[in-house]
This record gives C-alpha cells, structure tokens and sequence, in this order.
C-alpha cells in the first residue's frame, strides 16, 4: 500500500496510522498527527481502491451502501500491511492508534469491528457502523473518540449513537464530540481530539 512513514521523536510515544478520507492522500492527516501527538511516528496510507479516480479504502454500492465483500477483503488486507509495516519500520505492533476521517474511520473502524488488539485506540471523524450482524472481539480498555455532526448528511446522528452503543458494549471506552458542521473536519474537532488523546492515551513506560 502506498504510504509515508515518518520516525518520531520519541520511540515509546504511540504510532499514528492516519486513514484520509474519500478523494485524499496519504498527505492530508499529517497535520493532524502533529497536532494530536508530535513526537510520534507516523504512518499514513493511500486506500487502493479508486472510485472515479479518486482514492478510498473499500468500494461503495453507492453513498452510505458499502460493499461487505470488499470492506472484509480490504480490512484484512489493511491489518496485513499494518503487520508488515511494524516489521519493516521497527515499531511495537501493539503501540498502535489510528486517526481516520470518514471512509478512513470506516476503514478504521472495521478493523475494531473485526480483530481483537487491531488497534490500541482510534480517533474516528465523522465514521458509519461499519458492518453489521458480526459479534465484535473484545475491546475492553480500548479509548475511541468520535467525532460527529449533529448535521451531518452522511453520517447521521443515530448512526454514530448506533456506533457508540456496539462499541461501548464489546467493552470500548468511547467518547463523542458533537459539532453542527455537517460533514467537515474541522479545526475545534481537532483540537478535542488532541485534548482526549493526552487524557486518554498515555506514553508508555
């Protein structure tokens, strides 16, 4: 998978895996690492799949439809390269947060939906329920902030309540932040996001 790692300043400090959203690249959330944890490394991925040229992670059947059969083939694909690229780059696997936005936190959270210890905690902008109908792994202990639009015409509010309750009851520790800014990403999200991972996610001894 096309990607960008970059060493951080402090080895111990989690790894950000940084998942855009539908038309980014593997650039757009490199300001949002240093925001939420600088002296982290970083590893931001391309999705392989293009939908009219543009970059995403799995297919979709059309806006908020998603095609199962690709996002379980693309989730395992993902949690492989995530594999792979601990060796490669010589970080701790287990020392791992994702910061996704939209088809990125799709992405994000299928692989908490999917496989147990995936993921260390997760910084989710405006996801979906990813799947349905599949018993989640243990997540007990796991810290995920959401962050949501009480407006937001893709990812509606009683999704994200939807989500939290699935998560919350596989045992994750879930935070939601709402705003009224439709779908954007904005820069107060960010900053609550950064605020919850020094409260929430600690720099391991």
């Amino acid at each position: 998978m096309k990607h960008i790692f970059k060493q951080g300043s402090n080895p111990k400090a989690p790894v950000l895996v940084l998942l855009h959203g539908t038309g980014g690249t593997e650039n757009d959330l490199l300001p949002l690492a240093a925001e939420v944890s600088p002296e982290s490394s970083v590893l931001s991925i391309r999705g392989n799949v293009l939908e009219n040229g543009m970059p995403r992670y799995f297919r979709r059947l059309a806006e908020g439809v998603f095609d199962i059969e690709d996002l379980i083939f693309r989730t395992q694909e993902l949690r492989d390269f995530l594999d792979k690229a601990s060796t490669e780059y010589g970080f701790d696997r287990s020392n791992v947060v994702a910061i996704g936005y939209s088809n990125g936190a799709n992405i994000a959270g299928s692989l908490l939906f999917h496989y147990e210890g995936s993921l260390r905690g997760a910084i989710l902008h405006h996801p979906m329920v990813p799947i349905r109908g599949v018993n989640l792994p243990d997540l007990k202990g796991v810290p995920i902030f959401i962050g949501a639009g009480e407006n937001d015409p893709i990812c509606q509010p009683q999704e994200t309540e939807e989500l939290n309750t699935l998560l919350k009851d596989a045992g994750a520790e879930v935070t939601i932040h709402w705003e009224r800014f439709g779908h954007r990403l904005t820069n107060t999200e960010v900053v609550a996001a950064a605020e919850w991972f020094r409260a929430n996610i600690a720099v391991r001894p």
